[in-house]
């Protein structure tokens, strides 16, 4: 749905964008996740040609979206709904006029304007303040307009760009939650820029990790959980630092799926006879399914701890040993 091929982008002799690929599969909602500066905001400004790349190609749909022409690419983000860290909304217009501001570019007929208006907040929870202006809406209430506004002409895909970091840790929830229904109920590829895992966690399908303009890796986030190493799979389950164990080997454990229901650790400790001591444990909801991360203390010498290692492994958990005895 959304192919971004060999993107270069760079503003003076720095470069915000350095040979990015990244595709996004029909319906997922997808992160892209890094800190500031990683180039995240600029990325998802190629998609919508906000910012031109100065190599590779974007395709959103089957549309090559960098080789439009201004016309045509005025079209194209017609069918690309955008939501805004802080809102953009404008303040002496009221929820619905916001709203209605954004069809007057699509040609709709005033009254057509008011009813599909109405019909937005509507499905985002907000017809009973059609006629509130900005300042008298909280802020989530402010978002869920942005987002009303966003699907005003019913785009394909909703671009997201830090929507939930101003808002407090219950209305970021209420707001992602909504992002993931209207996915599912609208059919919406969605293309989320955050610096935050736990947005990860809640809403994403799939995520790729951003690093100084550059993909440090990519993928669904299952499949990330279960590779060996994986930054966004320690990112999403901090377990804090590694003690240092004197005569202990420390593995992490990733589960998930089914592998996080089956007793593994229990087996390991009396299939092989090992009094293991569990440092740490976290258990999330990713992706639909359950998934976590465990940090097991083993005793014995490095043999030991590679033969525990191999059991886990043949069990169809991803470990990584952290600190050997």
């Amino acid at each position: 749905m959304i192919t971004i091929d060999h993107v270069t982008r760079s503003y003076g002799g720095v470069r915000a964008l350095d040979d990015v690929s990244i595709h996004v599969p029909r319906g997922q909602v997808f992160g892209v996740v890094g800190q500031s500066g990683a180039g995240k905001s600029t990325l998802l400004r190629t998609v919508n040609a906000l910012e031109r790349p100065d190599s590779g190609r974007v395709v959103v749909d089957d549309v090559e979206i960098t080789s439009l022409s201004d016309r045509a690419l005025r079209e194209a983000r017609h069918r690309i709904g955008m939501v805004f860290q802080h809102f953009n909304l404008v303040g002496n217009r009221t929820a619905a006029e916001n709203i209605e501001f954004a069809l007057e570019a699509v040609g709709r007929s005033r009254a057509d304007r008011r009813r599909h208006a109405v019909e937005m907040l509507d499905l985002v929870g907000l017809a009973a303040r059609a006629d509130a202006y900005p300042a008298e809406l909280s802020g989530g209430q402010r978002q869920r307009v942005g987002i009303a506004r966003a699907l005003a002409s019913k785009p394909d895909v909703l671009l997201s760009d830090e929507a939930t970091s101003a808002l407090d840790p219950d209305t970021t929830r209420q707001i992602l939650a909504l992002i993931r229904r209207l996915s599912s109920e609208l059919g919406l590829t969605v293309l989320l820029i955050t610096h935050e895992m736990d947005v990860v966690k809640q809403v994403c399908d799939g995520a790729a990790l951003l690093e100084q303009g550059r993909v440090i890796e990519q993928g669904p986030l299952l499949e990330l959980v279960r590779t060996r190493g994986s930054r966004l799979a320690r990112d999403l389950f901090p377990l804090g630092d590694v003690p240092r164990l004197p005569g202990y080997g420390v593995l992490d454990l990733t589960f998930a799926g089914g592998e996080a229901e089956r007793p593994t650790i229990a087996m390991l400790a009396r299939d092989l006879q090992l009094d293991v001591s569990i440092l740490g444990a976290t258990i999330e909801t990713i992706a639909g399914e359950q998934a976590g991360r465990t940090r097991l203390a083993v005793p014995g010498d490095p043999s030991v701890v590679e033969r525990a290692e191999r059991f886990l492994v043949e069990h169809g958990v991803s470990v990584e040993v952290v600190s050997a005895p």
